[in-house]
């Protein structure tokens, strides 16, 4: 049997649907055996990082792991943006890329390549992958696809590159002679949680803090069943948006540098602070991390123990597991949490007269923004999905959007490339093709993903564009005005910035196109297949609140007055 066609086949085995990639020399045969296929689904991209970026979108919502390819060289190295952020956003995906012929690759010979088109992708991908391994023996393939496939999706998930040489992926095989991967066995059973049991029922103020790690289904399940036992207040990081059921009453909203006032006042109160698979770095507890919970505890609770170990944090417990696995325990363990009605009042007060509709109507001039995303929530359904690109429309949608039961939120939050949403849309939409997706994007990140229009227009996909245009890249200008005098080099038209005629781009890729301003919000959504809404925004934009660099998680920007501040923190002190 061909090696291509072998790969297929296993790919097939593994419930795997869809492979996106761009056809070069190197992967040809891949392609041709895809092609040949009546299981599993080539789709071109017009780009390497779009095939990328679509795997990591395909892995999100199908529930399994991903898969994208590419050819060598210039091919792996397009590829590089979507594998770095699906290891910085542990997403389970599977990257092949072609290599030259193993009698033309240089291996250690001290010369820069000795095949076209040839570059040593193992040394590049190396820190941005759980495994990369070159596929140079034929008899191995079997093993080094069931390795790639048991490491991306067990632990903490992420990327495998493995990179095929040309004749490796041509050459024939016996199948029965192929030898498998046998993973070590790791027994766990429940956690004792003796040593947090006094810490937990003597809390006055306990929260717990919802982050990416939490994305599993099961975990969801149990983290809602503890809350509606304990009633205790909740928040969540940008990547723990749409995790819970936000409708429980003492969710509070996100936290970080950009997070809503009402749940950064709210978290700095916490006196125990549980911390459910999220990494607590600087944009969740701001620069001052000293400051953060300075009179409380956190309970930190990851499965990477590397996370762990490398926080800053001086106040915090740390517990090395699954985040299931410790909600159960912590469940099982029948802790008794003390009543807490005036923190729970505390929190209904705080976020009802310091939450995001709140915070816009009082310090947001240029209001047009928030108001799309206000618009969008009346119009998304349950089980919709909303992906969100970098930049300031991912902090309007953070920060405002209302989720529903069964949606579900998607942005990129630790590479964070620009042009994220409309590739990763690409590959949700394939692995569901039912579900209705509004992809957000900024003008600034449409630049970057265009390619992806051409994808969404062949394939009709359902994807409802929402493009918020301030011709500009809005978050850089908002530093410019702080801290550079407006200064906007780069980043608007008299600075060097330019965006080009939208309708006429929708045009040339087919996609039916709406333009709006003045605000005018309304368009229909309900039409099956791909939609391009252009919002045109007037004048300077911001994101708000906003902590800046020196400041507690508490006092964002723009600061309330003192005597306000004051009295509304003294009331839980």
């Amino acid at each position: 049997m061909k090696v291509s066609d072998y790969i297929v086949s296993f790919l097939a085995e593994h419930g795997v649907k869809v492979v996106f990639g761009y056809i070069g020399g190197m992967i040809t045969h891949l392609v041709d055996s895809l092609g040949q296929s009546d299981q599993v689904r080539y789709i071109q991209t017009y780009h390497e990082q779009t095939a990328a970026i679509a795997a990591e979108g395909y892995a999100i919502e199908s529930g399994k792991f991903g898969v994208a390819i590419c050819t060598s060289g210039p091919g792996v190295t397009n590829m590089l943006t979507g594998i770095a952020d699906a290891y910085m956003g542990s997403i389970p995906v599977i990257y092949i890329s072609g290599q030259v012929n193993t009698y033309e690759y240089k291996y250690d010979k001290p010369i820069r390549q000795q095949g076209f088109q040839e570059m040593d992708v193992i040394s590049v991908v190396r820190p941005i992958t759980k495994y990369a391994v070159l596929l140079d023996d034929a008899k191995r393939v079997r093993y080094e696809l069931e390795k790639a496939v048991y490491v991306a999706t067990h632990g903490r998930k992420g990327p495998v590159v493995i990179d095929l040489p040309m004749d490796i992926s041509r050459a024939d095989i016996d199948v029965s002679k192929q030898i498998g991967y046998q993973p070590e066995k790791c027994e766990q059973g429940t956690l004792d949680l003796d040593f947090i049991r006094p810490i937990l029922e003597g809390a006055q103020r306990p929260m717990v803090l919802i982050g990416g790690g939490c994305q599993d289904s099961n975990a969801r399940k149990k983290i809602d069943s503890f809350l509606q036992q304990t009633e205790i207040p909740v928040v969540t990081s940008l990547m723990g948006r749409g995790l819970i059921d936000e409708s429980y009453p003492y969710y509070v909203g996100m936290i970080g540098s950009y997070g809503n006032r009402c749940a950064n006042m709210a978290i700095s109160r916490s006196d125990v602070l549980i911390a459910l698979g999220t990494r607590l770095d600087t944009r969740q507890t701001g620069a001052q991390y000293q400051s953060f919970l300075p009179k409380g505890k956190v309970i930190h609770v990851d499965i990477d123990n590397n996370e762990l170990e490398c926080n800053r944090l001086e106040n915090q417990i740390s517990i090395c597991a699954d985040v299931a696995r410790f909600v159960d325990s912590l469940i099982e363990s029948h802790i008794l949490f003390r009543r807490h009605d005036r923190w729970n009042d505390w929190i209904s007060l705080v976020k009802n007269r310091y939450c995001q509709e709140s915070e816009v109507l009082r310090f947001v001039e240029n209001k047009t923004p928030y108001r799309i995303i206000q618009y969008l929530n009346t119009i998304t359904l349950e089980n919709d999905i909303i992906a969100v690109d970098t930049g300031q429309n991912q902090m309007w949608a953070a920060q405002s959007l209302k989720m529903k039961i069964g949606q579900r939120f998607v942005t990129s939050g630790g590479l964070a490339p620009m042009g994220f949403a409309l590739a990763v849309s690409v590959g949700m939409s394939f692995a569901n093709p039912d579900k209705r997706i509004f992809c957000v994007t900024g003008d600034g990140g449409l630049h970057m993903a265009v390619q992806s229009l051409g994808v969404i227009s062949q394939y009709g996909l359902n994807i409802k564009i929402i493009l918020m245009d301030n011709a500009s890249l809005g978050m850089i200008t908002q530093f410019q005005h702080l801290y550079y005098n407006d200064r906007m080099y780069g980043t608007t038209r008299t600075g060097g910035y330019e965006n080009p005629d939208f309708s006429l781009l929708a045009r040339a890729y087919g996609i039916d196109y709406l333009e709006k301003k003045d605000g005018d919000m309304d368009f229909d959504s309900k039409s099956r297949g791909p939609l391009f809404v252009h919002y045109v925004i007037s004048g300077l934009t911001k994101v708000s609140p906003k902590l800046e660099y020196n400041q507690p998680i508490d006092k964002p920007s723009p600061s309330l007055p003192t005597d306000e501040y004051s009295e509304i923190m003294g009331l839980i002190e």
